[in-house]
């Protein structure tokens, strides 16, 4: 099955995208769980770097703050944004999971009929 769409992402070229098999998918999930994981601690350090105040009460300091704050928000939207991107992959991956499953018990029952038909 082709992995799922998510809505805003780039399309893949022609033919390509990945594939994945239901015992796959786990694996796959951990691993974007574990990217939205450390997007998050990230974002702890952005915060921090979006809301810098100088060292001191002179205009160097404040200068200093001033130019890096945009900086540092920034990088927390982009963070932010990230963290979006991967929720909605997780959740596209779950739901493919789902589906692949649901299919696997729907093809496993069928043959299941067809054995007891033609018996």
């Amino acid at each position: 099955m082709a992995a799922p769409k998510v809505a805003g992402a780039p399309a893949p070229a022609a033919g390509g995208g990945y594939k994945f098999k239901a015992d796959e998918l786990e694996s796959v999930i951990q691993r974007w769980e574990d990217l939205r994981d450390a997007l998050k601690t990230d974002e702890r350090d952005a915060e921090r770097m979006a809301h810098v105040q100088g060292p001191g009460r002179e205009f160097a300091s404040g200068d200093f703050a001033n130019l890096a704050n945009p900086s540092g928000k920034a990088f927390l939207e982009a963070n932010q944004r990230m963290q979006k991107y991967v929720a909605q992959y997780i959740d596209a991956l779950r739901k493919a999971k789902q589906s692949i499953s649901t299919q696997e018990e729907q093809a496993q029952s069928d043959v299941a009929r067809a054995g007891e038909q033609s018996a």
